[in-house]
């Protein structure tokens, strides 16, 4: 019997790594969305587990995936030659063991659990973009709890007693998020450079377009103008002539008035 039991046992191992890598994979690609805006980080008592969570404990209740048959007999038959040496090791990886791999989705459910009883202390929280790492404590067992979530989803959950590891965990865990959200982040700046630039693009059309319409009313006006200018300056010639033509008259009237005047006075005295 230990000899199957060895063989499920690695079996597990290798799908459970290959499901944690390809849950990183997937959160990875979610980077297309945009960092959240300040203020909008959902609270810790509504994250809920990450769908790889979901992979790893159907995998641990022995459901595999039409996809992963062929990896199952390859990884049957290569585990095989190591199962006698394994059957005699009592130290197995927590991932490889069935009732771990439950425990790594109890993890989650106990999590958020006691978040949503508010039995923890929030000691550290870091974000980088979308991600994040959280160290919580549970005061009545000294028990810490490290967690590793992506927008509203928990990600992976870590249970230890040792302050020590903990704290490591937790520093790996926001080493991890600062390389995740790098696509994220350089996506977000760079969304927000083109958007800059063709609001400024939008203005200086917008300030082409009224500069070409100050223009063509300019150009309109203008022409106006020397209409208006060629017509006065006509009037004001006819108007010249016409002036020289009264003043030539008002001479000729004077003359005729000042001659009339020498007649009608003719004989009376005083006349020289």
């Amino acid at each position: 019997m230990k000899h199957p039991l060895s063989l499920r046992r690695a079996v597990l191992l290798a799908t459970s790594c290959a499901l944690l890598q390809h849950g990183g994979f997937a959160l990875a690609a979610q980077g297309e969305e945009a960092a959240p805006i300040a203020g909008t980080r959902p609270a810790m008592n509504t994250l809920t587990p990450q769908p790889v969570a979901d992979a790893l404990r159907d995998a641990a209740m022995g459901v595999a995936a039409p996809s992963s048959a062929a990896s199952f007999a390859s990884a049957s038959a290569s585990a095989s030659s190591s199962a006698s040496s394994s059957a005699s090791s009592s130290a197995i990886p927590s991932a490889s063991s069935p009732d771990t791999a439950s425990e790594a989705q109890g993890n989650v459910a106990e999590l958020m659990q006691m978040i949503q009883d508010a039995k923890l202390s929030e000691l550290r929280t870091t974000y980088n973009g979308s991600y994040g790492a959280s160290l919580f404590f549970y005061p009545r067992e000294v028990t810490y709890y490290i967690a590793l979530f992506q927008d509203k989803h928990f990600w992976r959950v870590i249970k230890s007693a040792d302050a020590g590891r903990a704290e490591a965990i937790y520093a790996g865990f926001v080493q991890q998020t600062a390389q995740l959200s790098e696509v994220e982040i350089q996506r977000t700046l760079l969304q927000a450079q083109k958007s800059y630039i063709q609001d400024v693009i939008a203005l200086s059309e917008e300030r082409a377009k009224r500069l070409q319409a100050d223009l063509e009313v300019a150009r309109s006006q203008q022409a106006k103008v020397n209409d208006y200018q060629r017509q006065t300056q006509s009037e004001a010639a006819a108007l010249r002539e016409e002036k020289e033509r009264a003043q030539a008259q008002l001479r000729q009237v004077q003359g005729q008035v000042m001659q009339l005047q020498r007649q009608t006075e003719i004989g009376l005295p005083g006349l020289r």
